[in-house]
């Protein structure tokens, strides 16, 4: 894929909406890289103990995956300069052979000079919105 130029955006700009699957398998390997293993990702029984609807996906994984829309439209992961979020609910990954889906949308909402962006991003699984103030900057060619 090729970069967009700064040049070529416009606040508004809308980008190409990703989905991203989550699997029970995707929660295993990122705990392993990640050295996350709380039992809620993972174990059914202990996350209804503790009031969850099931399983679900780490917050950093749900994260990273909503930020692969942007890496993915600039090219290059070190393009992100700045990103945050805030988790609103979490996704809820059940063990069907199918998982959870992460619906990931994003618009430039700022020009900021030196060929930087403002992009807000929404993410939602199951129809519900997962992160909240999702907000990247990125620096374009």
């Amino acid at each position: 894929m090729t970069a967009p130029r700064y040049e070529e955006l416009a606040v508004g700009t809308q980008l190409p909406p990703r989905d991203f699957p989550v699997t029970r398998a995707d929660l295993v390997r990122y705990a392993g890289a990640s050295g996350d293993f709380n039992e809620i990702h993972w174990n059914e029984r202990v996350a209804r103990e503790v009031g969850l609807p099931n399983v679900i996906a780490h917050g950093m994984f749900t994260m990273a995956q909503a930020v692969r829309l942007l890496t993915e439209w600039t090219g290059d992961p070190g393009a992100i300069v700045e990103y945050g979020v805030r988790f609103t609910r979490p996704v809820v990954v059940p063990d069907d052979g199918v998982g959870a889906v992460i619906q990931v949308s994003g618009k430039v909402s700022a020009l900021l000079g030196d060929n930087k962006a403002r992009v807000d991003l929404t993410a939602i699984s199951d129809g519900q919105k997962v992160l909240g103030k999702a907000v990247a900057v990125v620096r374009l060619p």
